[in-house]
């Protein structure tokens, strides 16, 4: 049982008795979804704005060019970041197994990025001998052979731990101690230390590490140059950057620019 609470939603696209179903709608600045959960795996994709969404387990930044396989029935909240032009794909249960069963940022080529939009375009009951058919045929390739990006940041339970992570989210750059925030989240040094390591497996430092290089991933991949994404996270030098980046994520910070 989660611990936000078993709360599904159904919609039409997880009833029609096809592998994939599509999904269109477009979101303002600042809406959230809630903590929801579906029957059928999801392929979260935007082609305008960045998606943040949470899991139990992780926190991600989805921004164009990049997409979030959420297992069927994972609860998750989806909160945008500007305005979010959401087109997402619904997997029924034999279809899904070209994901995982855990959450995954995929890397979307412009082919399948081009065929997330047909299948938009589709009726819901597509013809399976048809284009519809088709198009679900090679999304389920494209999908399968993704590459996937390890670009989440592992979740905090504790409230001051919470308000931390919320604080360096909006501010990635800042440069305050351990000892600075305990002062700030009303914790000592040595319990906010202790709960790291409890709730991440690692330590402030290296979850800061991580948080920025997730927040640098999404202005790369809306055309940031890594110069630029380097200082927005507080990185003074592009080198020491990538050197990290590509420890993390096995990427240069120019190949995460790419789609």
């Amino acid at each position: 049982m989660s611990r936000i609470g078993h709360n599904p939603r159904t919609i039409a696209q997880e009833k029609v008795d096809r592998p994939l179903a599509a999904f269109a709608r477009d979101y303002d600045e600042g809406e959230n979804t809630g903590w929801h959960d579906h029957g059928r795996a999801q392929l979260l994709y935007a082609i305008e704005g960045v998606m943040r969404v949470d899991t139990q387990g992780a926190h991600f930044v989805v921004p164009p060019g990049r997409a979030l396989w959420v297992p069927a029935e994972m609860s998750h909240v989806v909160r945008t970041q500007g305005r979010v032009a959401m087109r997402a794909l619904f997997f029924r249960a034999d279809a899904a197994q070209v994901g995982e069963l855990i959450p995954a940022v995929l890397s979307v080529s412009p082919l399948l990025r081009e065929l997330i939009l047909a299948a938009c375009a589709e009726p819901l009951e597509w013809d399976e001998a048809g284009r519809g058919g088709h198009l679900a045929a090679l999304i389920a390739e494209e999908v399968a052979r993704a590459r996937r990006l390890p670009f989440g940041v592992p979740a905090l339970r504790d409230a001051r731990l919470k308000r931390l992570a919320e604080a360096l989210a909006s501010q990635p750059a800042s440069d305050l101690t351990l000892d600075e925030w305990a002062a700030r989240c009303g914790a000592s040094t040595r319990t906010l230390a202790r709960l790291f390591h409890a709730e991440t497996g690692m330590g402030f430092a290296r979850w800061r590490q991580t948080l920025r290089l997730a927040e640098a991933s999404a202005l790369l991949a809306q055309g940031a140059t890594p110069a630029r994404a380097a200082a927005s996270v507080g990185y003074a030098s592009a080198p020491a950057f990538g050197a990290a980046f590509r420890a993390a994520f096995g990427i240069t910070p120019g190949e995460a620019r790419e789609p």
